[in-house]
């Protein structure tokens, strides 16, 4: 039976275990509300930014839309202001001639597009108009109040958005000053009515509206916004509009368009939207319109979009907290049993030692002789799992030391061919050849893709697998490493032969791992004929049914027999400068998508014939 003292610790223990559950309980409450909170914060953000940087690509298409409609129709007012026919017509005042006018203007509505185009005199009077056989025909009606006519008579052109006073349609009015030998003539008005753009904007894009400097919508995806503002607008700005009836009689009223957090970045605001029946958060961005004084603004929903996020963040928290939260609550009771476990052993031991300890001493000793190989025994297993620790750690990082190695062999071609382009294009340059210039200009864009796909794959060269594979034709392959190599190989190479094979013939593998391939193996060439007239390298092809060989010949001297035995073996080179990592990684890359090297050599030159598997 136990003492009381037993018995008094046992009930302590429990007290104290007790105790230890509920500061459990409660700090793994706080720790996965903290997370909880964390995620969905991080989930939300994650969103915003997503929405702002989709939204901002198509704010920056939907101005390059608007910016191409304007510049089509701006050439217009130019052209017509040095027209022949026109010119005749203001002169001479001649009726006959108005009339002429007409048809041509009328003639040049379906190719332009233009909503309207109209001739004043120097007073500001329509004589011709291409609606001239329409009952809304402006031929007749005094502009000169209009702030185009009198903003291109002062100044030589202008642009003013407005509401037609006839045609009762908003549109962009582009006026250009008509002169004559003895000075005013006329003015020149186009308009453009943007109808058929902002049907696209609401078939295709999130809400969209422009507002000129003063915060005025001027084009928009929903009619109802039109002539509405972003604010107040003063009342001594208020007059000239209606004076000049460049909006008519619309109230300029503010857009119901609020911010939902101060200062929030991303713009976050709630609108609603015309039809609507409640208010929906969206994501405001705005870029500007070139050659323009407008600001184009575009809307993204967010609330779909934030909730899926923040719900996709808070499962990904519950999905890693359940067995942290699970295996420390297993664990612990684990620890306990064995605490009380070891409790239970150490009294039965004492029990024992106490009835043994007066019968015989030797007992004892050889008690504590077990014990102690006991713990010699636990500490040199536990130094075991040390040393396997540092093994694998060692062995990682020789493999990371490896791949990096060969990062800068395999980056090298591309740098060396930008190099060469970023000059090229710096001579084209020099000769104002500016299509040479944006043709060297767009492969060094390729080339630094090109880069980034190798550093993307570098990963891959250290496990087994095919990473972004696929059916790739050959022929791109081919030509993607003559666009590296083609240049220095026409300066150095006397004759190279190549042969480019057909669209169809197609193996299976990923284009920039296989071009890596054959732009080794022929810069290899290329360096051991080291150039001259008489080096000669060349590329053919070979295709069966089942396999298709790229064949790469140089006339070198040929490999050495003591680098050939150990062609494929790291930091085997015959090179000065080379570090011996091209033929592995090439090796590497063909076997991995199921393919083969094979090698001749002698004093005559070498060949590398690359087997890869046909697609069909």
């Amino acid at each position: 039976m136990r003492n009381a003292s037993e018995i008094g610790f046992a009930d302590a223990y429990r007290k104290v275990n007790h105790t230890a559950k509920y500061i459990y309980a409660a700090l793994a409450a706080v720790l996965i509300g903290a997370c909880l909170f964390a995620a969905e914060h991080y989930g939300r953000a994650r969103a915003y930014d997503s929405l702002r940087g989709r939204a901002q690509g198509n704010a920056e298409l939907n101005a390059v839309l608007l910016r191409t409609v304007l510049e089509k129709q701006r050439s217009l007012p130019f052209v017509l202001a040095q027209d022949r026919d026109v010119l005749s017509a203001l002169a001479s005042g001649s009726e006959s001639m108005f009339k002429l006018i007409n048809g041509k203007l009328e003639s040049l509505i379906p190719g332009t597009r233009a909503a309207v185009i109209y001739l004043l005199n120097a007073k500001g009077m329509a004589v011709a108009a291409s609606n001239w056989r329409e009952p809304t025909s402006f031929v007749g009606i005094d502009y000169s109040f209009r702030p185009y006519y009198t903003r291109a008579v002062e100044t030589g052109s202008a642009e003013h958005y407005a509401l037609g006073t006839i045609s009762k349609r908003p549109g962009l009015y582009i006026s250009k000053r008509i002169d004559g030998p003895s000075g005013l003539l006329g003015v020149i008005v186009v308009k453009v009515e943007f109808d058929e753009l902002e049907t696209d904007w609401r078939r295709n894009s999130d809400p969209t509206f422009v507002t000129d400097q003063r915060g005025i919508v001027l084009v928009t995806s929903f009619p109802e916004w039109r002539f509405m503002t972003q604010g107040v607008v003063p009342a001594d700005q208020k007059t000239p509009m209606r004076e000049s009836l460049q909006f008519g009689d619309a109230p300029l009223g503010p857009l119901n368009i609020n911010p939902a957090f101060p200062r929030s970045q991303p713009d976050i605001v709630v609108a609603r939207l015309p039809g609507a029946t409640k208010d929906e958060e969206f994501v405001r961005v705005e870029t500007a319109v070139p050659t323009t004084n407008w600001t184009l603004q575009l809307l993204t929903p967010s609330t779909a979009a934030v909730a899926e996020a923040t719900r996709t963040a808070l499962s990904l928290a519950l999905i890693v907290l359940a067995p942290l939260v699970g295996l420390t609550a297993f664990f612990r009771r684990r620890r306990g049993l064995a605490l009380r476990r070891a409790r239970e052993q150490d009294a039965a031991r004492l029990e024992l030692e106490r009835r043994v300890a007066a019968r015989t001493a030797d007992l004892s000793a050889a008690h504590a002789e077990l014990v102690m190989e006991s713990e010699e025994r636990q500490k040199t297993e536990a130094k075991l799992q040390i040393v396997q620790q540092e093994l694998v750690q060692a062995n990682r990082l020789a493999i990371l030391g490896q791949v990096t190695a060969g990062v800068a062999h395999e980056i090298n071609q591309p740098v060396a061919a930008i190099r060469a382009y970023a000059d090229n294009a710096l001579t084209f340059l020099g000769r104002t050849q500016l299509d040479s210039v944006k043709a060297n200009l767009a492969s060094i864009a390729g080339l630094t893709e090109r880069i980034g796909g190798i550093t993307d794959e570098l990963r891959t060269f250290s496990r087994k697998g095919t990473g972004d594979a696929g059916p790739i034709a050959v022929c791109d392959i081919v030509d993607g490493a003559l666009l590296l190599l083609g240049s220095r190989f026409r300066q150095t190479v006397g004759q190279i032969t190549t042969e480019t094979p057909s669209p169809d013939i197609k193996v299976h593998g990923n284009r920039i791992r296989l071009e890596q391939v054959l732009i080794n193996l022929m810069q290899n060439a290329l360096e051991a004929t080291e150039g001259g007239p008489a080096s000669r390298i060349s590329l053919r092809f070979a295709v069966t049914r089942e396999e298709v060989a790229l064949i790469v010949s140089d006339n070198g001297p040929g490999i050495p027999r003591s680098i050939m035995q150990a062609l494929f073996t790291p930091f085997n080179t015959s090179k000065d400068r080379g570090l011996g990592l091209g033929l592995v990684i090439c090796h590497d890359i063909v076997a991995e998508y199921g393919g083969r090297i094979e090698v001749e050599s002698n004093s005559g030159g070498t060949t590398f014939t690359v087997y890869l598997p046909r697609v069909a």
